[in-house]
């Protein structure tokens, strides 16, 4: 197990990839309930270890109505446990409580009227109950904003930091996460912010300790194991679907969920470009346009009145054809180019000036099927930027003339390091699609168990490629497009199976991306 952490996971989280991570934790079978259990004993602990013995010791812990708040409540019952004389202060009303695991366990410090003495208060009004009260403690727990909170903290939060602050001489301050104040992403001190002499974090660091404004505040760092498997981080999971899809404002207008191009599709495969188009269009972009040559153009707008097809001059792709689309290029958010294009030379040399074209543009590329191909011989064109390659074994091959390692057993273990190593070497993520699809960028792995034998029905790369896409289109990078979207994917293929068994096509992928794609739906 230790392999994976090795060159999969990230030292420093994010408040979106910790959020992931709970969320992940969950559908691998570990509740929030148990991370917040976990979570305050593990600051109950560092408490003991730094004091010594808390017997007899006078521990006040100020909370808020967040998760930070239920890891507080948690906190002072194992001190209790260890003899502490606890009191918790909750401020603001306890029927505002925000998540369920928070409320059960502050009802829990409710029936332990004998340990711990609990006392509200619903404004800064009442904060000199809380000040009294400091002036006799020994250890003082931050309880109150955690990693989403942004700004300067307000009334009656900033009276209860100020009071926390004034008697730090006195007192062993402990932060849970994060101190108060302390912006996780960017390292930003808000005033006022607690000034901690112990910060217990839970799992692993956060971005914004990196920075030397927030050491000022953090005090000693303890990293607090509260039982996040390394699953929830290596396997791509909901939370990381949620991070990808972009909230939806009520006054939202054609384009502000972005426009995706699909340049694809020859004489032979005019199917493919279209299954991607449409895939981007169930994902939630606005705009989804096919470019495919003229001959076949009309075909493609065939399959579906949701389609827009812009013809190419000539019968497959040409470099002269390439006007068409880059004259049009402030128009899209995201590209696929690849899918159905035909492998000969012309094709070819027109795909890899285009690709080039796009990069250069700092345009966000999905490049699949034939577009790998052309690529083969041609490495040399890509560089460092929004680009995302997902090739299938035979295309990975292809592309770099080395066999990906064999599924069989625990193969995709040994794939993680392969597609890690290639996609460093290449400057570009890659997702190596199989029965367990391993997306990486040369920093991160990501592995999808989702999906089924009956996906291996031709066109369900093209529902990945769409899906990447308009995750791409939306602002994510690609390395959280690719595990995202093969997550995604695979739950459509699964929602298939159960309908149809081994027996679906790809438009089946593509009539179940609303159910797969509809538990992350949100407005902002």
């Amino acid at each position: 197990m230790s392999k994976l952490i090795s060159f999969s996971a990230p030292k420093y989280l994010s408040v979106d990839e910790m959020r992931a991570v709970d969320e992940n934790c969950e559908w691998l079978g570990i509740s929030r309930l148990v991370l917040m259990e976990n979570a305050g004993a593990a600051v109950a602990r560092a408490i003991s270890e730094e004091v010594g013995d808390v017997e007899g010791k006078r521990v006040v812990v100020v909370a808020y109505l967040g998760n930070k708040g239920g890891d507080g409540f948690v906190a002072a019952r194992h001190l209790a446990q260890e003899g502490a004389a606890v009191e918790v202060f909750l401020l603001g009303s306890s029927s505002e409580i925000r998540t369920d695991e928070a409320r059960r366990n502050w009802q829990a410090l409710q029936n332990l009227e004998y340990s711990v003495k609990v006392a509200v208060l619903r404004d800064s009004s009442q904060t000199s109950e809380l000040s009294n009260s400091l002036r006799g403690a020994d250890v003082v727990v931050d309880a109150l904003l955690g990693t989403g909170a942004v700004g300067s903290p307000r009334e009656p939060i900033a009276s209860a930091v100020k009071a926390i602050n004034s008697v730090r001489d006195k007192a062993l301050v402990v932060s849970i996460d994060l101190p108060t104040g302390l912006d996780a992403d960017s390292g930003k001190v808000y005033e006022p912010a607690v000034r901690a002499h112990i910060t217990v974090t839970h799992h692993k660091p956060k971005r914004g300790f990196l920075s030397p404004e927030a050491k000022r505040v953090l005090g000693k760092l303890v990293v607090a194991n509260i039982g996040v498997p390394p699953e929830a981080e290596v396997f791509a999971g909901p939370g990381d679907v949620r991070m990808v899809v972009k909230p939806r404002k009520r006054e939202a207008k054609k384009g502000d969920f972005g426009r995706v191009a699909v340049v694809g599709g020859s004489r032979h495969y005019s199917g493919a470009p279209a299954l991607s188009a449409l895939a981007a269009l169930r994902a939630g972009v606005d705009i989804a346009i096919v470019y495919a040559p003229e001959p076949i153009s009309s075909v493609i707008r065939s399959y579906s009145p949701n389609l827009i097809v812009e013809p190419l001059p000539g019968d497959s792709l040409t470099s002269e054809a390439l006007s068409t689309i880059l004259d049009a290029l402030e128009r899209f958010d995201a590209f696929v180019v690849g899918p159905g294009l035909g492998t000969e030379p012309h094709v070819a040399e027109a795909c890899v000036e285009l690709i080039s074209k796009l990069l250069e543009a700092e345009k966000a590329v999905v490049v699949d099927a034939d577009g790998l191909k052309a690529l083969a011989k041609r490495l040399e064109v890509l560089r460092s930027g929004r680009i995302l390659l997902t090739p299938h074994a035979g295309e990975f091959r292809i592309l770099t003339s080395e066999e990906p390692p064999p599924e069989e057993g625990r193969g995709w273990v040994d794939r993680m390091a392969f597609v890690k190593e290639w996609a460093k070497k290449l400057g570009a993520t890659i997702l190596l699609k199989g029965s367990r699809c391993v997306v990486s960028d040369g920093e991160r792995v990501k592995v999808n168990r989702t999906g089924n034998p009956g996906m291996t029905v031709g066109g369900t790369g093209d529902v990945l490629a769409g899906l990447a896409a308009a995750f791409l289109a939306w602002g994510n990078s690609p390395f959280r497009a690719g595990a995202a979207a093969s997550y995604v994917n695979g739950v459509a293929g699964d929602l298939a199976y159960q309908e149809k068994g081994f027996h679906m096509v790809a438009t089946d992928l593509i009539e179940k991306l609303p159910e797969a794609l509809k538990p992350f739906d949100r407005l902002a």
